[in-house]
């Protein structure tokens, strides 16, 4: 009997770590109804993209390697999400690209696994400048249970959505922009899709609903920031609070405090605040434009509140001082310059295959990228990359692929911007696989330009005031 005893441990022992082994990855399904509905954050009414009939759509909340799913139903929109690395899964990308549009009245189900992925995100509609009318939210990725965060863990866990806004909706700003206009000054800053708490009388309309965020007395909040806007950079901040740094996109950093952080289009922050006030009154949260003639963008200046539980008043007076730099970004580029990667912090690596010595890298390809002030092909406004304004093709990219249709991309951006007249292609760059590229971006416009590599992650190496060319 002993053996037979022996030999059935054994195999249950066996049959567990099987079980262990072999364990898929959990399944995380969202339903997103995506339709227009009418709302008024700045006064206006208008139509805006709404998920499940809210405006912004619901938080994404996940986990390290969970296999995402999103049905997107009632759609006529493509999702992308912004930071999210697309492994064995770029045809999920959400972009023109890599998806065929969505057909209004039709299904697509997005699935795909967050492998090795940490870290704060948000998702937006791609196509025809529909990110200006809404269908944003944001999307946060947690350690697994077994990995630990580098810092206490928060009393709650806050997703802060900050963006321009124009009450014109998406179509009549692509046509403005297609003939040849700029978008102009925008009418107002959302934050969490609400227009600014009536702090002034003159500049702030009645009747405007504002966001206020509930918190309690000593405690610290982690306080997710997204700049879902088009063109603005925005200067964050809360009255009477430091903003503790602690992650961005995926990364921890090096944790430092701030009074205030630029956050340029497109990008996300993680701070730790801690509720440490006497809470006489309620604070101020702000969104302000950066890099503009303040005098002129007052009105530009996004409004919300800080309410403590034992708070005794509204938040009344001025509102905490911007960053006074109109003409010298110096400020902004050494807060940049500032923010350092934890690489002590345990965690997902956007390296989970090893480690490389980073002094060490074999560079296979180098690519310059420059871009300039918008110019005028064929009539209409184009933005150019080296000279070239892409053209999405009929087929998707990652279609033409699969099928080995010929002639629906061309295979050769060039390394260096091109002499002669700026033309319109369908250009593609051609990497090496498993290669390490280095991509010097020369902006020669006079705006803040924001770059995102859709489902790739990369490292900042240095910058600074110079031409490469």
């Amino acid at each position: 009997m002993a053996p037979r005893s022996v030999f059935s441990v054994f195999f249950v022992s066996f049959y567990l770590f099987m079980n262990l082994c072999f364990a898929d990855d959990p399944f995380v399904t969202y339903e997103f109804d995506v339709s227009y509905i009418t709302a008024s954050p700045l006064g206006v009414p208008q139509q805006v993209i709404a998920i499940n009939g809210h405006f912004p759509g619901p938080t994404i909340n996940v986990t390290t390697n969970n296999h995402v799913v999103v049905n997107d139903l009632q759609s006529m929109v493509g999702f992308n999400r912004a930071g999210i690395q697309q492994r064995r899964s770029s045809w999920q990308d959400g972009v023109p690209g890599t998806n065929c549009p969505i057909p209004p009245k039709w299904n697509w189900t997005y699935q795909f696994q967050v492998k090795d992925q940490i870290g704060s995100f948000f998702y937006f509609p791609s196509l025809n400048f529909q990110r200006a009318s809404g269908g944003y939210g944001g999307f946060i990725i947690n350690n697994r249970p077994i990995i630990p965060i580098p810092f206490a863990t928060p009393d709650g866990d806050i997703t802060v959505l900050i963006g321009d806004w124009y009450n014109r909706n998406h179509t009549a700003l692509r046509t403005s922009l297609n003939a040849g206009k700029d978008l102009g000054m925008p009418h107002g800053v959302l934050i969490n899709g609400k227009g600014p708490y009536r702090y002034n009388t003159t500049l702030v309309p009645d009747g405007i609903d504002y966001e206020t965020i509930d918190v309690h007395p000593g405690k610290t909040y982690r306080i997710r920031v997204h700049n879902v806007g088009v063109s603005t950079s925005l200067n964050f901040r809360i009255q009477n609070h430091n903003l503790l740094l602690a992650e961005t996109e995926g990364s921890y950093t090096v944790q430092q405090n701030y009074t205030s952080l630029d956050i340029h289009v497109g990008q996300s922050y993680s701070f730790l605040v801690t509720m440490d006030q006497n809470a006489s009154t309620d604070y101020y949260i702000v969104a302000s434009a950066r890099f503009v003639n303040e005098s002129q963008w007052r009105r530009v200046t996004g409004v919300a509140i800080l309410h403590y539980s034992n708070s005794k008043g509204k938040a009344s007076g001025p509102l905490p001082d911007p960053p006074n730099d109109q003409y010298d970004k110096t400020f902004s580029m050494n807060q940049a310059r500032s923010i350092r990667w934890n690489v002590s912090a345990s965690g997902a690596r956007p390296n989970p295959q090893g480690s490389f010595r980073y002094g060490s890298i074999n560079v296979t390809d180098v690519y310059v990228l420059k871009n300039k002030a918008p110019v005028t092909i064929n009539g209409k406004q184009r933005t150019t990359l080296s000279g070239i304004s892409f053209v999405n093709p009929s087929t998707p990219i990652r279609l033409a692929d699969q099928f080995k249709l010929k002639g629906v991309y061309k295979l050769d951006f060039p390394d260096k911007p091109i002499t002669g007249p700026p033309k319109m292609e369908t250009s593609i760059i051609n990497g090496t696989y498993r290669g390490f590229m280095e991509v010097i971006l020369q902006n020669n416009d006079t705006n803040v330009q924001s770059y995102h590599v859709n489902g790739y992650a990369f490292f900042v190496v240095g910058y600074k005031l110079a031409s490469f060319l």
